[in-house]
């Protein structure tokens, strides 16, 4: 068994720590907090350096790349394999593993889909990117942490990229959920009153995902069913509702204006999805 170091014991680095050692490797944590490590079966290093020491493997799960850097030691870790799953930026992620390459240090960029009590089990998916020798040489001790993992390739930018993705739709929708309880309360409807139908609108969501894909994929945007000219329309009557209730409508007049440029560009005829390309 690998002996595996964890640097960063908040929910989701104690997690790890506690799959890595349920799997049979020896686990060494260390946190810039002392006392965070109780309950593990681990042993507890007093610095990053010397708990990046007792293994091959280390692997930092912390609040941002601002922090990965700041606990770092480059000098213990070179010669030595750095797996980040910290969320951030393509752009950190790419910056992270040239600073690693610098220093003599192996990089892998990832994230773990799924909270931390879907760690090492089969709920968990696992998406990591950067060299393929380095993924392959860590692979079975990172089989600990959910056998459903995916090398996105050698690109170490490319998890990061489909974390923003999905993170930027997720927290678009949302904000907009959160918006449509704040309008339906201006007009005097309860949440419970509203909820059951905002979920039959949000349920629609699965689905034109796929048709979003599927006409970007073929660079065609047919209207057939909904137009870029017809949306604007609905979109108007919702903001002119927000407006009269003095709400905020930052977001959803972007995406007006995101639709207006495309139809003033001719693309009128168009399905929404066409915004996805321009």
């Amino acid at each position: 068994m690998t002996p595996v170091t964890v640097l960063g014991l908040g929910p989701m680095g104690r997690a790890l720590a506690a799959a890595f050692a349920a799997a049979g490797h020896p686990t060494t944590v260390w946190n810039r907090t002392p006392g965070k490590a109780g309950g593990l079966d681990a042993t507890v290093a007093e610095t990053a350096a010397q708990a990046i020491a007792a293994g091959p493997l280390t692997v930092v799960s912390v609040l941002d790349y601002r922090a990965v850097r700041a606990v770092l030691d480059a000098g213990a870790l070179r010669g030595r394999t750095l797996v980040n799953l910290t969320g951030g930026s393509p752009q950190q992620a790419r910056e992270t593993a040239t600073w690693a390459a610098g220093h003599g240090i192996g990089y892998l960029d990832g994230l773990i889909m799924g909270a931390p009590a879907a760690v090492g089990g089969p709920e968990a998916t696992l998406l990591f990117s950067g060299p393929e020798d380095v993924y392959r040489a860590h692979r079975p001790t990172l089989a600990a942490l959910g056998e459903n993992a995916t090398y996105l390739g050698p690109d170490p930018g490319r998890a990061a990229g489909f974390d923003a993705a999905m993170l930027d739709a997720f927290w678009t929708s949302l904000s907009g959920v959160v918006h449509a309880f704040r309008l339906a309360a201006a007009e005097n409807i309860a949440p419970a009153d509203v909820a059951g139908y905002v979920k039959v609108a949000t349920g629609l969501l699965p689905d034109l995902i796929d048709v979003v894909a599927e006409h970007v994929t073929a660079g065609h945007y047919p209207g057939e069913e909904s137009t870029m000219l017809s949306a604007a329309a609905s979109m108007d009557h919702v903001l002119h509702a927000v407006r009269a209730n003095d709400l905020d409508n930052g977001v959803l007049s972007s995406a007006r204006a995101a639709v207006q440029r495309a139809i003033d560009a001719g693309h009128g005829e168009s399905a929404f999805t066409r915004l996805a390309a321009l």
